[in-house]
């Protein structure tokens, strides 16, 4: 079914009422939720009435609501596209047996494990946005972080369906982990490293919702492939709901930008610093930052976990229909491995590259922002170029964590990189500047000095509405 039941307490399209043990056990861990959202979740706005979208339906279009709700009232709820009874596994050793409507028991550890890392992230990122509204730079921008926020707290009831209705007391015990683990923390942090650094200015959030909520992207586009079905469908929905996450961030950088560009026209020579701008090359160091964080949550480039999961019909590769082979039993990926201190180029068997597929679809996607935020300095008569840095830059986890790579990807020793690190990252003096532009800007259609004005409002509404009542 499209249409949502919102007479349930929980609102869902799954008929939730004919299953009463499920119901009852949702309904215990909502208030659970909802305490972990009003002690980690946004702070001091729970009371104000903010103008947001609620999905109404999972019909492509005209599937959402717009309307003033105060943030603990969102309706979070469980919506899954409808299933095709004659859907096919579509790729790895399953292909073209019929799709799971239930748990494939030999596989049972690996899918809750997929379940829960990725439900992980969506209220590890509501953490560590807490405190943004406090210096949002418009109303306009504050309703966008609150979207954003209640629409990932919306992703975690998605995957915590999932746990409760197939993984039984395992599934019920990860759900409540899910509500006790926090962002940033030293004893429970969240399983993914990203989701763990501070988000404490607006070119941050910004710059995660460009890069971080893309890794969620294709993560979904991978997991919406799956041959456990619902959470294929579970899946297709929350990436109609991300598409505005990256929105916000492309656009927004795109912004800070724009804005930099007026005050470098309008005082030629002069530091922007001195007008309340903020420098092209700090916005450019935070991109470097940001992306390559978000480049890490691929995994390993070549992950015996990664070929178990295509393997096994879990997860499949982002638009795996324009793939000729669903097998990946013959091909090779050529990648250059990191061995002793040395790039060494090798062929390497298709499935134990399946995070490296998926991370150049994901790179691919970046590359269309930067070139998105180059026709902003284009038009405005800049000349500043944006770029993506290299995929072994500033790593974490893989072959490259093992060394030190400049933003082309050339190898260093670390020596070099401690001597360049600061052309390539954001200095403590600059993470100092940006959070002092940090002040609220409250009064309907005004903009903080580091940021322009969005091209149109949401939903038709004018810039200088009031996105959110203070």
């Amino acid at each position: 079914m499209s249409a949502i039941d919102y007479s349930q307490k929980i609102p869902n399209n799954v008929d939730l009422k004919s299953d009463k043990r499920l119901q009852r056990a949702l309904e215990q861990w909502q208030p659970d939720y909802l305490d972990w959202w009003n002690s980690t979740g946004p702070t001091d706005f729970n009371m104000k009435d903010v103008y947001l979208r609620t999905a109404v339906s999972v019909d492509k279009d005209g599937w959402a609501h717009f309307g003033y709700v105060k943030m603990p009232e969102y309706r979070w709820g469980i919506f899954l596209e409808p299933g095709d009874p004659d859907r096919k596994v579509g790729f790895g050793d399953h292909a073209a047996d019929p799709a799971w409507q239930e748990v494939p028991g030999e596989y049972r550890n690996w899918l809750r494990r997929l379940i829960v890392t990725q439900a992980d992230t969506e209220p590890a990122s509501v953490e560590q946005q807490r405190l943004l509204g406090h210096t949002a730079p418009s109303l306009y921008d504050l309703r966008n972080l609150f979207q954003v926020n209640v629409e990932e707290g919306r992703h975690l009831w998605a995957m915590v369906y999932l746990l409760h209705s197939y993984f039984g007391r395992d599934g019920r015990e990860e759900a409540s982990e899910l509500l006790e683990r926090r962002s940033g923390n030293a004893d429970h942090p969240r399983i993914l490293g990203t989701f763990n650094e501070p988000c404490e200015d607006w070119l941050s959030f910004f710059c995660f919702t460009m890069f971080t909520d893309r890794d969620g992207k294709f993560q979904l586009l991978a997991l919406a492939e799956s041959g456990f079905d619902p959470l294929a469908r579970s899946c297709r929905f929350m990436l109609t709901e991300e598409a505005h996450h990256l929105f916000v961030g492309q656009t927004g950088v795109g912004r800070v930008i724009k804005r930099t560009c007026e005050v470098m026209q309008e005082h030629p020579g002069k530091d922007v610093r001195e007008y309340g701008a903020i420098p092209l090359e700090t916005i450019q160091r935070y991109i470097n930052f940001w992306s390559s964080s978000s480049t890490d949550l691929y995994g390993a480039e070549v992950s015996s976990n990664a070929a178990n999961f295509f393997r096994a019909g879990l997860k499949g590769r982002a638009y795996e229909d324009k793939y000729e082979d669903h097998t990946a039993l013959d091909g090779a990926y050529t990648i250059d491995r990191f061995i002793d201190g040395k790039l060494d180029r090798q062929e390497i068997a298709m499935r134990n590259a399946m995070n490296e597929v998926l991370r150049d679809e994901y790179i691919k996607d970046n590359l269309k922002g930067i070139e998105y935020w180059n026709r902003i300095t284009e038009k405005e008569g800049v000349d500043f170029t944006f770029y993506l840095p290299h995929r072994r830059f500033n790593r974490s986890i893989g072959d490259y964590a093992a060394g030190r790579f400049d933003v082309e990807g050339h190898p260093i020793d670390e020596a070099t990189w401690n001597a360049r690190a600061q052309d390539w990252l954001p200095s403590d003096e600059e993470r100092a500047y940006v959070k002092s532009l940090m002040k609220p800007v409250y009064e309907k259609g005004k903009f903080a000095s580091w940021i322009a004005p969005p091209l149109r409002g949401i939903n038709s509404q004018p810039i200088e509405f009031e996105y959110v009542k203070l």
